[in-house]
């Protein structure tokens, strides 16, 4: 369910760049002593989420898959990085994991585009 089977590329501190989009995901161990990929700084509402793809946050940094229906109404879950990679045909889940693939879809092709090359200060034209 999700187990990385391959090795991940290293960008440090626990994240890793996915190899379809590049975008960061977070490497987290599980409590069966395996790692899953994660959409980093993405915590929905656990009941919003089916209950085969919430892993929940424990005390000690590790995740778990989160089954008991309903979850606590106000309960946060992380989900995986290959269900909001928008390199990745999934099925449409929920509406708002949608939103969150086109989101990533865009800033995966705002990091692939380079940046202009920014003027010195004395060729700014003038403000008056």
């Amino acid at each position: 369910m999700g187990v990385l089977d391959e090795k991940p590329h290293r960008i440090g501190r626990g994240q890793n760049r996915c190899s379809n989009c590049g975008l960061p995901q977070d490497r987290v161990a599980t409590l069966e002593q395996e790692w899953v990929l994660l959409e980093p700084d993405m915590r929905p509402l656990a009941h919003t989420v089916p209950a085969d793809h919430r892993w929940l946050e424990l005390s000690d940094g590790r995740v778990t898959v989160y089954g008991v229906c309903p979850p606590d109404q106000f309960q946060r879950c992380r989900i995986e990085h290959r269900l909001a990679c928008p390199q990745q045909a999934r099925p449409d889940l929920w509406p708002w994991l949608t939103s969150l693939r086109e989101e990533n879809e865009r800033q995966a092709q705002r990091q692939s585009t380079p940046e202009p090359p920014r003027l010195p200060p004395e060729e700014w034209p003038d403000a008056g």
